[in-house]
């Protein structure tokens, strides 16, 4: 009853953290991805271009690009407009603005599993097959699988106005192109030297050093194992030296068609080409 009481108040006095509930405006930018898909850094890069002035840590990261699971509703409602809003909702037809972010999922699975490791969820040596089953059924995220939240903002606005589709993997081979893109996509003039330097300001190296510092001070972080680090190898394909030939396929086996729609060959297709040759 007073647990009761005491979410009550604080709804009323706009306390709470809204999640999927947030009121949108008409002119908010989303952030979105499927957790683990590179969000945070995106985030980084986005707040490093918008505010040159006000460098990007994990200590402003939710005042410069807000996230609705972490800010309350009254702190959303007093941030100045246009806001920048990081998600991993699955499609909502509210977000009239999205650069989405995709990564492969079988580095997706890799990267979750090791946060839940960090948050305490699964012990080291928890089977990583059991692991990606449940990953694959979409039971490791309140964003449904990565199948179904990709494909949600996928069918229904890829390749119109106000949508913009990152690739996890190209913004790794060349940050700076793709920063340009976003850039231009939120109306900034693609200046070299202002993109560089956000870029310059957002590398893993710069985010690991500002992770040991302020862990304590982040909401995804503080309260997590700090033996683990939040910020890891940030490359692609990591996947292919931890997950068994039966993880791969069971990824595969799931979300082939969407992948390699995405332009990420499968590994089973590659093994069958070897044995061609």
């Amino acid at each position: 009853m007073i647990q009761r009481l005491i979410r009550g108040t604080r709804r009323v006095l706009g306390l709470h953290h809204p999640g999927r509930n947030l009121e949108v405006w008409p002119d908010d930018v989303f952030i979105v991805s499927f957790p683990k898909s590179g969000n945070t850094w995106t985030r980084f890069l986005i707040a490093n271009l918008v505010y040159p002035e006000t460098p990007a840590d994990f200590s402003n990261i939710n005042r410069l690009t807000p996230d609705p699971e972490a800010s309350s509703k009254r702190e959303l409602a007093r941030m100045p407009r246009p806001r920048i809003i990081k998600s991993h909702q699955y499609f909502d037809p509210r977000y009239k603005r999205v650069i989405y972010v995709v990564r492969d999922p079988r580095d997706v699975a890799m990267s979750q599993f090791h946060f839940y490791r960090k948050r305490g969820l699964i012990e080291d040596n928890y089977p990583s097959e059991k692991f990606v089953a449940r990953f694959v059924a979409g039971e490791t995220s309140s964003y449904g699988s990565w199948q179904e939240n990709v494909a949600s903002w996928l069918a229904t606005r890829q390749n119109r106005p106000g949508f913009l589709l990152l690739r996890y993997e190209d913004m790794l081979e060349d940050t700076a192109r793709e920063l340009a893109k976003v850039a231009s996509f939120l109306d900034i003039a693609p200046d070299p030297e202002r993109i560089a330097n956000a870029v310059r300001r957002s590398t893993a190296d710069k985010m690991r050093q500002l992770e040991q510092s302020q862990a304590h001070l982040w909401s995804s972080t503080n309260e997590t194992r700090q033996d683990i680090p939040f910020v890891r190898s940030a490359k692609a394909g990591g996947w292919r030296a931890e997950w068994s030939e039966s993880c791969v396929a069971e990824i595969e086996s799931a979300w082939g068609g969407l992948m390699q729609s995405l332009g990420y060959e499968l590994a089973a297709a590659s093994l069958a080409h070897a044995r061609t040759q």
